[in-house]
């Protein structure tokens, strides 16, 4: 059973789970305009992510007795000046979601409320991949500058990523 706050804040999580979708799609629409496929690949399979994590999320609160809200959102940027700048604007959401979860688990600890510290345990392994992988990222951006060159070895590399297997 979930209490009224811990509900609340997991409602909260799953709209901002949403937002985190949204903000990937325009980053897609983003590269998509600037003809960078591989680039728009990577965003839309992270886009797919996190409409998965939302929806893990809600399964998670109706299996635990709470009850769902479906919550507004803002809109999310949709003006970029270049791809680093993109993959940093990503790496400072997921640094916020990153945030959120750990105030997420916090609650759960001190409520004492063990199904959702195990359930969370997974976005929290989960953070610390989503924030490497758009550090290695930024990082090749950084080490390529503008290097025309570089930037289409980067997104070549980018389409290569599939979406994972069911199992994961």
């Amino acid at each position: 059973m979930l209490s009224q706050t811990l509900n609340k804040a997991l409602n909260a999580q799953i709209a901002y789970e949403n937002y985190s979708a949204f903000i990937y799609k325009a980053m897609q629409a983003y590269f998509e305009a600037e003809d960078l496929a591989g680039m728009a690949n990577w965003m839309n399979l992270q886009y797919q992510e996190e409409l998965s994590h939302a929806e893990k999320i809600f399964r998670f609160v109706c299996d635990a007795g709470g009850r769902v809200e479906i919550l507004g959102m803002d809109t999310p940027t949709n003006e970029y000046t270049s791809p680093l700048q993109v993959f940093e604007s990503a790496l400072k959401h997921e640094q916020k979601v990153t945030q959120r979860i750990n105030e997420l688990m916090e609650q759960a600890q001190d409520e004492k409320n063990h199904a959702a510290q195990i359930f969370l345990q997974w976005f929290v392994t989960e953070q610390v991949e989503e924030e490497a992988s758009v550090g290695e990222i930024i990082s090749k951006l950084k080490r390529i500058k503008d290097d025309g060159r570089g930037l289409m070895m980067v997104d070549q590399e980018l389409a290569k990523r599939t979406a994972p297997s069911a199992e994961a």
